[in-house]
């Protein structure tokens, strides 16, 4: 259940998007308006309106930032994206790019010259360019036979590195594109499989991977339209999916090399693709004049995201131990580079008694230290780490820092908080520099100002108590948007998923606590044990341990919350929870069933046995409770909701959609038959075009419309 990054659903329906924008005229109570007393309460039409950035890309000189706005449509129920500059020192952000079609993934020539950039203005997703002196029309750089899912460009501007999918036995694109017109235009629909990931979180599998190819730019300026598979022969992922990234990937500096991150099946291995977290480095030469080749082979845990030094002496990599374990400890391990034989380098962990797990890294310029960030006691602040003395240095203390780079003599990176979207921000790019707060930041965007003028925000807390055996557990608290001393407010109690994951201080565009706090209600969350970001230790104490300690906490930080925060009214609260945390939802109603007025439960797992069978990423599971089902059944058992539904009583509204792979929907439709069979007030809400998250725009309001109707019922006065 571990997701971190969005996925687009494979339906969009129009025509159910215009009966859900005219469903929303029949909830007025349900919407906080503006008063003489206050502004507006922030809403989910808010939320859905909020302008995205991300994915910031320094220019070469340092002196401008390109970057990706996503803009909701709602009458299209969907999104764009376009490109956008701002200059470092600070300005006006300027638009780049105004086509019809969505621009991202923007990425500078070495020269400054042109950024690089997607569109799918020709038809199908490619590289297109424009000229940065005089910025202007764009030009197609690729006309490649297949989309384009994602590119790098070499140090050397020579070339670039895409990703495709292909079928692994093809010889050529060309070869692809046949097979895939052939099974379009088949009579039969029928697919063998013979081994494990039929089918991966919204897709079921066709047999394509991920590969990446090198492809020379032509000097012409007409557009390449043949690539070199630098993986060829690989039967496996590059990037890997669902959520990888070409920051798995990596140029030497010469531009000669490319490294990357990749799991493979192998005979040896069984084919456990399903059941394995043994991603290696290979590296291959960037003109492909020789197969890649795997330079850990030794290792059977992950080893990812590779970053060379300026020098190209180095290269820094994450690491996990833990064969199997998703959620381990991300370490940096630094390996002397020889790129005649890769394997030959001696290596070194950087961060081995650093308790935390990195997120983005990369050097300074003069390779002593590394900037990186990582979730630390509910934010994902950024650090800088000596090189030699493995010394960890704080330099941003709150709120989560999102995709840091370095831009010249600065360092420029997205932030957002409890109270804020997610905007362009820098600070001197200094590793002995002193930690700072949001304050202290130099801000370069401020993107929905127009959109939040007028609209309150609940003041968020942070708290601390002594959860399960004393040990001290941490959670936050939002007041209401328009908040009263004196007066007594409901409460949404949010469980967050995962379960190795937190309720951090960031800005969600899912389970946004500020939604609840606009609607009226406190929102309080926990990160029970299992979370992230409080130490390894505490994160690995939920294996085998679902309904255990998490429950303790739960149970116990509530009730601290309640003591110590007058203004929450304990009488009338309810639970809500997603993924792991609609597994919660499911463990409380027959473990802790008389606390709550109502329980919503969106994707959670209902019955571990079955789930099991059904889900795809089996390492997940068998790790948690201690292997197969088969081996460890009593581990599954032990915690299992649907063995308890005898004990349930409290309302429920179950929520879940029919393209989640990863929590099938059959979960959430046992529960729903739990409940209705025994006469307990419940609700079936069915998305037939959603995953595992709810991603459409008139979707997300009808979640939250729904969610909220169903709470206000429960905990009116």
């Amino acid at each position: 259940m571990h997701p971190s990054h969005s996925t687009s659903p494979t339906i969009t329906p129009m025509t159910f998007a215009t009966f859900l924008f005219a469903l929303l005229l029949l909830f007025p109570a349900f919407a906080v308006t503006a008063s003489a007393e206050g502004p507006t309460g922030f809403s989910v039409h808010d939320l859905v309106s909020l302008d995205r950035l991300g994915d910031p890309q320094p220019s070469p000189d340092g002196t401008k930032v390109a970057f990706v706005v996503r803009s909701t449509d709602l009458e299209a129920n969907g999104a764009k994206r376009d490109l956008w500059w701002v200059p470092t020192a600070g300005g006006e952000p300027q638009r780049l790019t105004t086509h019809d079609a969505s621009d991202s993934t923007p990425r500078w020539s070495p020269d400054g010259s042109s950024l690089y950039f997607l569109s799918s203005r020709s038809g199908s997703s490619q590289v297109w360019r424009i000229p940065v002196a005089t910025p202007g029309e764009a030009q197609q750089v690729t006309d490649l036979p297949l989309s384009v899912g994602g590119f790098e460009v070499s140090p050397s501007g020579d070339r670039l590195v895409v990703v495709q999918e292909v079928f692994i036995d093809c010889e050529d694109l060309d070869c692809t594109v046949k097979r895939l017109a052939e099974t379009e235009s088949a009579k039969t629909s029928g697919v063998l499989y013979d081994r494990l990931f039929v089918r991966h979180w919204d897709h079921w599998k066709d047999g394509r991977r991920n590969h990446i190819f090198s492809v020379k730019l032509s000097d012409d300026g007409k557009p390449a339209t043949t690539g070199v598979d630098l993986s060829r022969g690989l039967d496996g992922d590059i990037p890997s999916k669902p959520f990888g990234g070409t920051a798995e990937l990596a140029f030497s500096p010469d531009g000669e090399t490319v490294v990357f991150s990749a799991r493979t099946v192998t005979e040896e291995d069984g084919g456990g693709e399903a059941w394995s977290t043994d991603f290696d480095l290979w590296a291959s030469p960037t003109d492909g004049s020789s197969p890649p080749v795997n330079f850990t082979p030794e290792n059977r845990a992950w080893r990812t995201h590779p970053v060379f030094s300026p020098d190209g002496k180095t290269l820094a990599f994450a690491a996990m131990e833990r064969p199997g374990y998703e959620a381990d400890r991300l370490r940096i391990v630094l390996k002397d580079w020889n790129a005649e034989n890769p394997a030959a380098g001696a290596e070194r962990a950087l961060t081995q008694d650093w308790d935390r797990s990195v997120r983005d890294f990369f050097f300074t310029p003069d390779g002593k230290s590394l900037f990186v960030n990582a979730q630390d006691t509910g934010h994902v602040r950024l650090f800088s780490v000596d090189v030699d003395s493995a010394e960890v240095r704080p330099l941003v203390s709150e709120g989560t820092v999102r995709s840091p780079k370095l831009a010249g003599d600065r360092l420029v990176f997205g932030l957002d908080h409890l109270s804020s979207p997610v905007d362009l921000y820098s600070i001197p790019a200094d590793p002995q520099g002193e930690a700072r707060d949001v304050a202290a930041l130099d801000r370069l965007t401020d993107f929905n100002a127009s959109r939040l003028e007028g609209v309150a925000f609940g003041e968020s807390e942070q708290f601390s108590f002594p959860g399960w055996a004393g040990e001290t557990v941490y959670g936050w608290v939002v007041k209401p948007a328009n908040f009263e001393a004196g007066k007594k407010y409901p409460v949404a109690f949010l469980i967050h998923g995962g379960p190795q994951g937190s309720f951090s201080n960031n800005f969600h565009y899912r389970w946004n606590p500020q939604t609840y706090a606009g609607a009226g209600y406190a929102a309080v969350m926990i990160d029970f044990h299992g979370s992230t970001g409080y130490g390894q230790a505490f994160t690995d104490s939920i294996g085998k341990d679902w309904g255990g300690k998490p429950l303790v906490d739960l149970q116990k930080g509530l009730a601290w919350a309640v003591e110590n925060y007058d203004f929450l009214d304990g009488d009338r609260v309810a639970a809500l929870g997603a993924s792991y945390g609609g597994y919660m939802i499911n463990w409380i109603a027959g473990q802790w069933p008389d606390r709550f007025r109502a329980l919503v439960n969106h994707d959670g797992v209902f019955d571990q046995r079955s789930m099991y069978y059904e889900t795809e990423e089996l390492w997940f599971p068998e790790w948690e409770q201690g292997g197969p089902y088969f081996r460890a059944s009593e581990n599954f058992e032990k915690h299992n909701p649907a063995l308890f539904v005898d004990r349930w009583k409290t309302p429920m509204l179950v929520i879940h959609g029919e393209l989640d792979y990863r929590v099938p929907v059959t979960q959430g439709l046992g529960a729903f038959t739990a409940l209705q069979r025994q006469g307990i007030p419940s609700q079936f809400l069915y998305f037939p075009d959603e995953n595992h998250w709810v991603l459409t725009p008139a979707n997300s309001i009808l979640w939250h419309d729904t969610v909220k109707e169903w709470l206000n019922r429960w905990t009116a006065p």
